[in-house]
């Protein structure tokens, strides 16, 4: 399978676990069920995380390359990563996306078909994914064909075919894919979310492009974005597994040694406005209200970002979260409201989405208010926030635990141009955040006044009661009525 890699959800791998855990407890005696209840085994100690030896070499064209040996399987690994995504598209909105897809249909005088007849052979295939400021081409094959399968990816990224005769078809399964977004809330709220913070000066501020944009872009268009951002010298190649290292250097120098160097990654980033301000959007009839409600965060190396990284996971971006608890457990309002961080190249961004009610929508947001002011104002209980620092500990473990997993930890670590020793240090800092430092990087990063909140639902249930909130006072207000 090629496919464009959009991302997934964790709420069914969320749900699955949940329902196996209802299924074993309803096995056991009611006894031994109310002992679990109420007689918790300690949490354990983290366990501290070793990268595992790895070997970096540059060619002389300035592409990069790094190895890591790991694991048991006789599988390897291998990823290709391009400083070339969104953040390039400039006015063009998706032309990433379109040079993506195009990338798809086959390459090296190949066709998809052809492809994907011989990844398969080699018991892979091949992913493209296109991100705001990377495209991967990724697979995953039996260790004795990595050497054929760094030629056949080479090939994809070198050498894509880009034939016009498939363009016409590839651009119509981008415009049917915008129609189907836009007729999404989440979308919409996205969208506007992403517009107030960064304007239409910026990338960073554009989701997605108009059905009339998408149509304007030619074969040409896609020709001159790949030939501007993709070269040697934007690139890394990972490869992770059980493999020959000789072999598959060899391999790696003769498909990718005298590809030129290309131009420099020139992308800028831009720095998102501050609020007040909040924006209502009509979606008459709507049964549910879409939240986006942010605020400018830190950048992934920042100093802040570990504290950042707690007081996220213990307001809202866990499933045990207070807004988790507070929203879904016991008021009813959502059944998934979370919060995460974005991290871009001059900063990032804190953001809390939610699906709610119609009707619950105001006391929904004054809950949301209540938990940032209550973590503002309040150490949260040492249990509490230890329990968060385990859980972030523990799962960094274990999204290291697969080769693709330390593929992505160490793409992210390098695109970013983190130190040597991020993931090592990972545990160790995020467990040094102090009960304070929560509450102290709350207040700092998640002031009221500064907020941006994005509201798409039925406003002749939802626009009367929330204007009335207290907290929204003094906000730039934006309705259909005033745009």
């Amino acid at each position: 399978m090629i496919g464009i890699a959009k991302g997934k959800s964790p709420m069914a791998k969320t749900s699955l676990r949940a329902a196996l855990a209802a299924a074993s407890l309803a096995l056991l005696p009611s006894a031994a069920v109310q002992a679990q209840i109420h007689e918790q085994p300690p949490i354990g100690e983290p366990v501290a995380f070793e990268l595992p030896e790895t070997r970096h070499f540059t060619l002389d064209n300035g592409l990069e390359v790094t190895f890591i040996p790991f694991g048991l399987a006789p599988t390897v690994d291998i990823s290709v990563q391009v400083r070339a995504g969104n953040i390039d598209d400039g006015a063009q909105t998706w032309l990433a996306d379109l040079t993506g897809a195009m990338m798809e249909e086959g390459a090296g005088g190949r066709s998809k078909e052809a492809l994907a007849e011989t990844i398969a052979s080699m018991g892979g295939n091949i992913n493209v994914g296109v991100g705001v400021h990377t495209t991967g081409i990724s697979t995953g094959v039996l260790s004795q064909y990595g050497p054929d399968a760094v030629a056949l990816l080479a090939d994809v990224v070198r050498r894509p075919n880009l034939d016009a005769d498939e363009f016409e078809r590839v651009r119509a399964n981008l415009v049917r894919d915008v129609d189907v977004s836009r007729a999404q809330p989440g979308s919409i709220a996205d969208e506007a979310y992403r517009d107030l913070l960064f304007g239409s000066d910026h990338p960073y501020g554009h989701i997605l492009p108009t059905e009339e944009q998408l149509r304007g872009y030619t074969i040409e268009d896609v020709n001159a974005f790949y030939g501007d951002h993709f070269g040697a010298g934007r690139t890394r190649v990972y490869i992770a597994g059980r493999f020959d290292e000789a072999a598959m250097e060899a391999a790696v120098r003769e498909a990718f040694g005298d590809w030129e160097t290309g131009e420099p990654d020139s992308a800028e980033g831009a720095t998102a406005s501050t609020g007040p301000v909040v924006q209502l959007i009509d979606r008459p009839g709507a049964p549910q209200t879409t939240i986006r409600l942010g605020f400018p965060g830190v950048a992934i190396g920042d100093p802040d970002a570990p504290a950042m990284e707690v007081m996220n996971a213990l307001l809202g971006g866990s499933f045990t979260s207070r807004l988790t608890r507070n929203l879904r457990e016991d008021k009813g309002y959502t059944y998934s409201p979370g919060s995460g961080e974005t991290w871009m190249l001059d900063g990032g961004l804190w953001t809390f989405n939610a699906d709610v009610t119609a009707a619950d929508t105001a006391a929904a947001l004054r809950e949301t208010f209540y938990e940032i002011d209550r973590l503002q104002t309040e150490n949260p209980p040492h249990e509490e926030a230890q329990g968060i620092r385990n859980w972030l500990a523990g799962i960094f473990i274990l999204q290291n635990a697969s080769t693709g997993g330390l593929i992505n930890q160490l793409a992210q670590r390098d695109f970013w141009g983190l130190p040597d020793d991020y993931l090592e240090a990972y545990v160790p800092n995020i467990l040094a955040v102090s009960d304070e430092d929560i509450s102290e990087t709350a207040r700092t990063y998640l002031p009221l006044d500064r907020m941006t909140l994005v509201l798409v639902g039925d406003l002749e249930t939802i626009q009367a009661d929330v204007l009335a909130l207290p907290q929204l006072q003094g906000a730039r207000i934006i309705t259909p009525d005033s745009e």
